[in-house]
């Protein structure tokens, strides 16, 4: 599914399922409402965050479940703030939903300080077990399951591709989210690849616009730099800015999101984010029907992605090696 959909066109689309809603109702009076719960780390109007929400009601659907007929489904869009996560996830475990989808780990370490009995099943989580919300991939023990979305290992490719499609590169900025799990572990997994490269990592925190701003343009004053943009709510919030930054300073960069590739980025490599949400309506609709998040395995991604855009390259001045056009999944001209 593209990713690119309008608030309109989001908004239409939900209004079209809810035009069935009352008739179905009545047809099905006897039938028990259940209540989903679902946390996304983006914001309401973010393309990204509609098109993974439509992926997982739409997939709910055609397992038979629909909003408003014999599910009920609460939203709530944390816009990458810290203290929205704490309060929504509050607010959802209050609302005493069957299970919850929590769309980005932040949602997953909110949620389960919030309870240890309900349901909840994640996408876009990195290394759930270092993050203390699972015991093991193959049996989870709790009350979480659900889809990671990257290995920490595969990190380090970032600093690989950087250095690919920039030679000269000799410095690398990396933005990262210091309050999260991930945001650590993805700097450790690029800091342990760096000395075979020759290269000097420096590490930028993602907090807000303005210290995003003045951190790449002081790192920029300096020759021979580029980016590397690891997984997180906040970069992908403040994504466009980022983009921004990048051309404006000729910086190379390497993203972990597709998304950021076709705003404007240079290459991305990272798992597909729309999948997993149709896969966890899967896993929601085996807890509706009573099986339990602890004997459900966490699922790693299935594919990873290399995506180029020419035109961005070509803006930097950079010629792009023939090897990585013909390993790369989509190339943007």
């Amino acid at each position: 599914m593209a990713i690119h959909i309008r608030r309109r066109e989001f908004i239409a689309a939900l209004g079209g399922m809810a035009a069935t809603w009352p008739l179905a109702a009545r047809a099905q009076q006897g039938e028990r409402m259940r209540r989903i719960g679902v946390l996304m780390a983006l914001a309401a109007d973010d393309p990204t965050g509609q098109a993974r929400l439509i992926a997982f009601v739409q997939a709910l659907q055609e397992l038979g479940w629909t909003d408003g007929r014999n599910v009920r489904i609460d939203t709530r869009w944390a816009a990458g703030d810290a203290d929205r996560f704490r309060r929504y996830a509050a607010e959802l475990v209050a609302l005493a939903p069957d299970v919850i989808l929590a769309s980005g780990g932040t949602g997953v370490g909110a949620l389960l300080q919030a309870t240890h009995t309900v349901p909840i099943v994640f996408t876009q989580t990195n290394d759930p077990v270092g993050a203390g919300y699972v015991d093991s991939l193959a049996r989870p023990g709790g009350n979480a399951t659900g889809f990671t979305n990257q290995e920490y290992g595969t990190s380090g490719k970032y600093l690989e591709l950087l250095k690919d499609i920039a030679p000269r590169i000799a410095r690398a900025a990396v933005l990262r989210d210091p309050t999260i799990p991930q945001g650590i572990c993805q700097f450790g997994a690029i800091q342990a690849v760096a000395p075979s490269l020759g290269m000097e990592l420096r590490p930028i925190d993602v907090h807000d616009a303005r210290e995003i701003e003045r951190a790449v343009k002081t790192f920029a004053l300096s020759a021979n730099g580029g980016l590397i943009v690891t997984g997180s709510a906040l970069t992908a919030l403040h994504r466009g800015l980022i983009i921004t930054l990048a051309a404006r300073h000729k910086l190379p960069a390497v993203y972990w999101e597709r998304f950021f590739v076709t705003g404007g980025g240079l290459i991305s490599y990272g798992a597909d984010s729309i999948d997993p949400h149709r896969r966890a309506a899967g896993y929601v609709d085996r807890v509706l029907k009573g099986e339990k998040p602890a004997d459900l395995p966490v699922q790693a991604p299935t594919k990873y992605e290399l995506v180029i855009n020419l035109k961005t390259a070509k803006a930097l001045g950079l010629e792009v090696p023939q090897s990585l056009l013909a390993t790369a999944d989509e190339v943007i001209e």
